[in-house]
């Protein structure tokens, strides 16, 4: 595991982390679901019949639930401090150039702790936009890892789901950039930039990621 802990500009990343903004957009999901579940649970209990009152009920847990989901989704994830604290430096790259935005492809320990070896994998990120400019096929842009899993009883040596996001979502100091950069080494660079024809089909794959073959991998990555 490589960790790198820098300042978190929180600022900066409120503006430009998708990771933010897609959270956000599911707290406006669910607490717009909670409003609707909830006007839908009142009007049944208005008709007054047996029936309604039952729906009626149905609908207000319902209601109940999504508004937990406002409260719990930001606890659960963390915050932004904590995602770059805990995640996993790792090398990623722009490898698609798309009219209306970019396709970030990464290399990925995705082991759980206490597998008995790493299971690398290549994984995608669609983005809207990145920080900077020149951003072509190929712009190296250290990132970090955010794994998890979709239930608490998961099993198997892997995480289920699994992302990452750019340094330069949180910081917009060059120098820790390239400090990042320079923690990793040639070799993963090395292997991403041979992968990126592979972006199209790590991309449209089922969980966007791809696991790769530990016997094409470098000896430095066994």
């Amino acid at each position: 595991m490589r960790r790198f802990e820098f300042p978190v500009d929180k600022l900066h990343a409120k503006a430009v982390n998708e990771t933010l903004g897609d959270l956000r957009r599911l707290q406006w999901s669910a607490a717009l679901m909670a409003v609707l579940l909830g006007a839908g649970s009142a009007w049944l209990f208005v008709l007054g019949q047996p029936w309604s009152y039952i729906l009626g009920v149905v609908l207000a847990v319902c209601a109940l639930t999504s508004l937990f989901m406002v409260v719990w989704t930001p606890r659960k994830v963390g915050s932004i401090d904590h995602l770059y604290a805990e995640g996993d430096l790792v090398p990623a790259v722009v490898s698609e150039v798309h009219p209306r935005g970019y396709t970030l492809l990464a290399l990925l320990d995705i082991a759980k702790p206490g597998a008995g070896s790493p299971h690398y994998a290549l994984a995608t990120r669609t983005v809207r936009a990145l920080p900077g400019k020149d951003n072509t096929v190929g712009k190296r842009l250290p990132s970090v890892t955010v794994l998890g899993d979709r239930t608490s009883r998961s099993e198997g040596e892997t995480w289920q789901m699994v992302s990452f996001m750019p340094v330069a979502w949180g910081t917009r100091d060059a120098k820790v950039i390239t400090q990042a950069t320079s923690r990793i080494s040639d070799t993963e660079w090395n292997l991403l930039k041979k992968n990126i024809p592979a972006s199209e089909k790590v991309r449209t794959s089922d969980r966007q990621f791809v696991l790769l073959d530990p016997a094409e991998l470098p000896d430095e990555l066994h």
